[in-house]
């Protein structure tokens, strides 16, 4: 399952930044601009996101506390960790600013000072609550990320294994579940 990134866009170059380490790292990163497509309803995709998600990385910033989408992101992310009783919402700090009052007692990754240091602490968080059965395979004109994830579903055993193709060279990716 992906780790959603919520922010505001005027944080896209420190998102960028972010989200490439990540996926050099080989978590599975959803960030809207790469997934959401032309006729794609937002509002859908985007709590299917939230939902399905691992976790959600809350940039906060003066943009993104002032921005209505990443408070409501923020939101769903907390009710999802009241739901689960699990951490859900990561918060990460990319300047100082009014942080919302329910993610003011959570630890969160620093990047005020030192990106590398911030990405470690998210690394380091992100892999306490990712699927521990993915990985990716590299080649050198694609990449196969691949993911396994089992449990019992009304009493029956289920088992869903996806495999996505990300080609160097083409403008495509093909995902197979």
């Amino acid at each position: 399952m992906p780790i959603f990134i919520s922010y505001s866009h005027k944080d896209k170059k420190f998102v960028d930044k972010l989200a490439m380490q990540l996926v050099h790292r080989n978590v599975n990163v959803w960030l809207d601009r790469w997934e959401l497509a032309v006729g794609d309803s937002i509002v859908n995709r985007v709590q299917e996101a939230v939902d399905g998600s691992s976790a959600l990385l809350v940039i906060l910033s003066k943009a993104s506390t002032g921005s209505e989408w990443c408070r409501k992101e923020l939101s769903a992310g907390l009710l999802r960790e009241l739901e689960e009783k699990r951490v859900v919402v990561m918060p990460v700090m990319l300047e100082d600013c009014d942080v919302p009052v329910f993610a003011r007692g959570k630890m969160f990754a620093d990047f005020r000072m030192n990106f590398d240091d911030g990405l470690r602490s998210v690394v380091e968080g992100i892999s306490k609550v990712t699927n521990s059965s993915m990985a990716r395979a590299r080649e050198p004109e694609f990449n196969t990320d691949w993911s396994m994830e089992w449990g019992v579903r009304s009493g029956d055993l289920s088992m869903v294994i996806t495999y996505l193709q990300l080609p160097s060279n083409y403008p495509y990716s093909c995902l197979t579940t």
